[in-house]
């Protein structure tokens, strides 16, 4: 009874150390479970739209064409406003951008939030075949407000800046405040776009809404370059006024 009694109790005294452990094993093979339930539930969850987003992203033409084709809107935005085309002109993916345009539903003008299309982030990066794509599409070069010849400018991209003006961009195009392609030039202290600009005729005097002009913005951002050449040009042209010639204001002002 005694030997009866012991074994029982052994068993007693074991039982519930391995139910704790039969639960806890159960407890690790569902937390398992659930995790594998939610990783294959979130690939399960992936939508035409977030997948045709991920291709623009990575110039996956294929599957682009492929979202195309099962009627996918190419003016669809992403989660944060982009329209497709300009998602792919920033990301520069090429090929895609050339599959979006190449659909005659896709507007190419179209703008994000901000009031950028695709040309001018294509002008922003320097993506100078991508401009070219747009501009044999008719895409509107001479954009109101900010304009691709300021993005382009803006970075020193000298051919997109060239490419522009050949294809009739206006030079002394102003911004709303009144900024010139010539003051972002300045800004950035790009001294070949600067040359680019002036000598294909832009106006060195304009000054924006505030008062600022070129050399004023050279000054400003600390462009030491930009500061040089611009105040060389601007002796040249005042050395070139004809001598005792006053300023239409200067008569005015008498």
């Amino acid at each position: 009874m005694i030997e009866i009694a012991s074994a029982q109790t052994s068993r007693a005294t074991r039982k519930p150390a391995f139910t704790k452990l039969t639960r806890l094993a159960a407890r690790v093979a569902l937390a398992g479970s659930v995790a594998c339930a939610t990783l294959f539930a979130g690939q399960a969850q992936a939508t035409p739209a977030d997948t045709m987003i991920k291709a623009v992203k990575f110039d996956d033409v294929n599957e682009v064409n492929k979202q195309l084709a099962h009627g996918m809107d190419p003016n669809m935005t992403d989660d944060q406003g982009l329209p497709l085309l300009v998602l792919a002109a920033r990301e520069k993916s090429d090929k895609v951008a050339a599959a979006l345009i190449a659909n005659p539903k896709t507007n190419i003008e179209i703008l994000d939030k901000a009031g950028e299309n695709a040309m001018m982030l294509a002008s922003l990066n320097g993506d100078i075949d991508l401009v070219k794509l747009l501009i044999s599409k008719d895409a509107e070069v001479n954009k109101k407000g900010w304009t691709p010849l300021h993005y382009a400018a803006s970075n020193g991209h000298d051919d997109v800046v060239q490419l522009l003006l050949d294809n009739s961009a206006y030079i002394d195009a102003g911004s709303p405040n009144g900024t010139t392609p010539l003051m972002m030039a300045a800004r950035g202290g790009h001294i070949s776009t600067i040359k680019l600009l002036l000598d294909s005729g832009a106006d060195i005097t304009i000054k924006n809404q505030i008062g600022l002009n070129a050399l004023d913005f050279a000054k400003a951002y600390k462009e030491p370059d930009a500061i040089a050449g611009l105040s060389a040009r601007m002796n040249q042209m005042q050395q070139q006024k004809p001598s005792g010639a006053p300023a239409p204001s200067q008569n005015s002002a008498k």
